[in-house]
């Protein structure tokens, strides 16, 4: 036997000396003696790619993650070679490029550091499955905290912490557990009050250590692949979020219905079920507008079918279902039976699109039909033939959404949970090991799906939800964060996980409310429900083992409680859907940490309980069984108690009354929150007049309302409504000027403005600058006014 001991003991290898230099418009070049190629793609002044070769070769480039109608261009790029580095500039940073060791250092304009490397790039050659470990490791400074990586279970602030991302399914996951469901590896660093991002767009497992190994080097690196990252300047947390969405991408708008009150189980049937369900919202006059059904509908957990005898009409059931409000959503899972008289599996038959295995054979795993067989979706053919295969559960019986779970994809009875790692892949024209796809797996289903679903939900808006994600897969679908538990624990893991989520550029996330595994208590389901109705997408979700988890299960006193707070989600989904126009707009998290709101503020860095709903509520829900209140920290700027519209200045902690019917919320001075009443399902009223919640402040404060019809795509022809409001408070009067674009004219008339916190007597009302009756505008005591909504300028003037 030959052995070489000297390759056995290599061990970490490093580039050496730069030996050769080029340039080609926007992208720069730098190999070094021993065959290292660093290059360096600026996307824009403030946003960089790092690619590494090793022997002097690349990989094809192409990604999953990046979205096609990313942002590019940049207005300055000089590259000037000085003695001991490269200096290349553009209007935001300068990044050195050491000519010795490879070593990059990137500041801003000043040379105030805002990353540099410890080691650096280097790799390992891996002797188990060929190809490099590729490894990089950077300063860690002194203070620098770090945010994001998707749905980890950890406090917003990662400093200390090490995770992985291979997408899991992991049943029943306790704090800080790894890994999840989800591989989204983009951070956030924040170092002395400025903020950066680096996004890994790497698919291998890859892993992240935030100072925990050694507390001055924050290092990432992966199993296989390349060394290619993304860096993001700030000096914002919003702007590194921003450049980071921008390149990866948002949804379109959803149907506002997918922004209302969701339920789900595993599993409503028969058809007598789903629809004594229905029937119990309607009588306990609890908001609602979809009903799911898991995988018990199906016949024998076989895709695409349906049981017959739990539901022997569906198309009528669904058609039924949805006079009275309510949408079908269908559980579709990747596994695909093992039946010859199962047409879904002898058409992927016929046509290949199983995976197989290196050594030739299909992969085959239990999952809930029993042996299955698994497409697949990294290859297009397969793609387009599975978003066909919705045509007939989408148009022809009626079906308004599709839910993907088991994605990752889940695989029972083996140590892995997941395929084998040999398992080939097309991966669009680039053929790889199940090691490259796995991380995109789920991804590449819910894309098929998204495709299949639009097409046959035209000319309104698809709705779809995933459980396992890759950073981008929020172009496509909702998502929610698995398999939680009914604990006070996971009440607080959910809150973290949806502003860490919305911090990675992934928006519309929700948590199964109450837990998905065992069985809450009424307490604990009514505080869940006080912070998932904060939440983007809004779900109650259980396994149905331990008990029912209806809003109406814990008794009258609960019932009453779940009922409010639905109802106010019911009267913000004009905010909340504002809410998402920013996110699509101008990638702005829905929901944001206080270190998002209030970086300079090192109060903040720590804070996980918090969040801002939009831009200008403030949410702190109670995580504790037994609480009267709680201690929550107020951020910059004055906020009005949205129960008792007392008034309390930020920079400060303080005890808030919370005793079980409420939750902890605030609204920033100068908002204006606009409301429509409280409806069973969306579209059950015409809204005959917007409410405007005005919250008085002395100076000035902004807010818009975005609306349009609701569904379909006229709103991509200009068919939107866009309000903008400039408030200006004075000691003695209310300024209210309104901007207004798009064609799209709203069912309603006027405003009802209820006023709060005005520090004067109204003694005189101004309309677009005409003196008005009072009683034309309804003025009610000091509290409300009704005006057109056409205003211009309206002017609320103390006696």
């Amino acid at each position: 036997m030959i052995t070489n001991t000297e390759i056995e003991r290599r061990g970490n290898q490093f580039p050496n000396h730069i030996v050769d230099f080029k340039q080609e418009n926007d992208k720069i070049y730098f190999t070094t003696q021993n065959g290292v190629i660093l290059q360096i793609t600026i996307l824009r002044d403030s946003v960089v790619r790092f690619r590494y070769a090793t022997e002097y070769v690349f990989e094809p480039d192409f990604s999953y993650a990046i979205s096609e109608d990313v942002n590019l261009g940049y207005n300055e790029l000089t590259v000037k070679e000085e003695i001991p580095e490269y200096v290349i500039t553009t209007s935001k940073i300068k990044i050195y490029v050491n000519k010795t060791d490879l070593k990059v250092q990137i500041t801003d304009l000043k040379d105030v550091v805002l990353n540099d490397e410890e080691l650096g790039f280097h790799w390992e050659e891996n002797f188990d499955y060929g190809g490099n470990v590729v490894k990089m490791s950077k300063v860690c400074h002194s203070g620098e905290s770090y945010y994001g990586m998707g749905d980890k279970a950890s406090h917003t602030n990662l400093k200390g912490k090490r995770v992985n991302n291979w997408v899991t399914d992991s049943y029943a996951y306790g704090k800080d557990q790894e890994p999840l469901y989800k591989a989204i590896p983009f951070y956030i660093g924040l170092k002395e009050g400025i903020a950066y991002g680096i996004f890994f767009d790497n698919s291998f497992s890859t892993y992240f250590d935030f100072a925990n190994e050694k507390r001055t080097v924050t290092s990432f690196w992966a199993d296989g692949g390349e060394m290619n990252y993304y860096f993001f300047y700030g000096p914002k947390m919003s702007h590194v979020v921003e450049s980071y969405t921008d390149l990866t991408g948002v949804p379109e708008l959803p149907p506002l219905w997918a922004l209302g009150f969701h339920q789900s189980k595993w599993s409503y049937y028969p058809e007598s079920k789903v629809k004594e369900i229905a029937s119990s919202f309607r009588e306990h006059q609890i908001p609602c507008d979809a009903i799911y059904l898991d995988i018990d509908y199906m016949e024998g957990f076989r895709c695409f079918t349906w049981n017959n005898r739990y539901f022997p009409n569906p198309k009528k059931m669904i058609q039924e279902m949805e006079e009275d409000g309510f949408k079908v959503i269908t559980m579709i899972d990747p596994g695909i039976k093992i039946d010859r008289d199962y047409w879904v599996y002898q058409q992927a038959m016929d046509n290949e699109f199983f995976c197989r295995r290196a050594d030739g054979p299909h992969f085959k795993g239990k999952v809930w039909p029993g042996e299955c067989k698994f497409p697949d979706f990294t290859d297009p053919d397969v793609r387009e033939w599975w978003a066909g295969l919705y045509k007939e559960m989408i148009a022809g019986m009626g079906v308004r959404g599709v839910w993907n779970d088991m994605n990752e994809p889940a695989v029972m009875e083996v140590p892995s949970k997941t395929a084998n790692l040999d398992v080939r892949h097309d991966y669009d024209g680039h053929p790889c090991s199940h090691r490259k796809a796995h991380n995109v797996y789920g991804m590449q289903m819910v894309r098929a799906t998204y495709e299949g679903v639009k097409k046959f939900t035209f000319p309104r808006r698809p709705f779809v939800l995933t459980r396992a994600a890759y950073a981008g897969t929020q172009r496509y679908c909702a998502t929610w964060t698995g398999d939680n538990v009914a604990t006070w624990e996971h009440l607080w893991i959910a809150n973290v996980q949806m502003q860490r989520m919305c911090m990675s550029g992934y928006s519309f996330v929700g948590s199964d409310i109450g837990g998905f595994a065992e069985q809450p208590n009424g307490e604990l389901f009514a505080r869940w429900i006080q912070l998932a109705i904060f939440h983007p997408f809004c779900r109650v979700h259980s396994s149905g083992d331990h008990g029912d988890q209806e809003p109406w299960s814990f008794g009258e006193e609960i019932t009453g409680i779940v009922k409010e707070f639905i109802e106010l989600r019911y009267q913000l989904l004009p905010y909340l859907y504002t809410m998402f126009y920013k996110y699509i707009k101008d990638g702005m998290p829905m929901l944001q940490s206080l270190v998002f709101y209030d970086q300079e503020d090192q109060q903040t860095h720590f804070r996980t309980d918090e969040f801002l709903f939009g831009e200008q509520m403030l949410v702190c829900p109670v995580q504790e069984p037994n609480a009267q209140g709680r201690r929550m920290y107020f951020p910059k700027g004055d906020w009005y108690n949205y129960w008792t519209d007392e008034l309390v200045s930020g920079g400060m902690e303080r005890w808030v009354p919370a005793e079980i019917h409420r939750v902890p919320l605030y609204v920033k001075a100068g908002a204006m929150i606009p409301k429509y009443p409280v409806q069973q399902y969306v579209g059950e009223k015409t809204i005959t007049e917007l409410g405007l919640d005005v919250y008085y402040k002395e100076g000035n404060e902004n807010s818009i309302v975005y609306e349009d019809q609701q569904d379909g795509y006229d709103y991509k022809k200009g068919r939107y409504s866009l309000r903008r409001f400039r408030l200006t408070g004075k000691g003695n009067e209310l300024i209210i000027q309104q901007f207004k674009d798009g064609n799209y004219i709203t069912p309603y008339d006027k405003f009802k403005l209820t006023l709060h916190g005005l520090p004067f007597i109204i003694g005189t009302v101004e309309l677009d600058n005409e003196e008005v009756d009072l009683k034309d505008i309804k003025l009610n005591g000091n509290n409300s006014i009704e005006v057109s909504k056409d205003f211009t300028e309206l002017h609320i003037i103390g006696k």
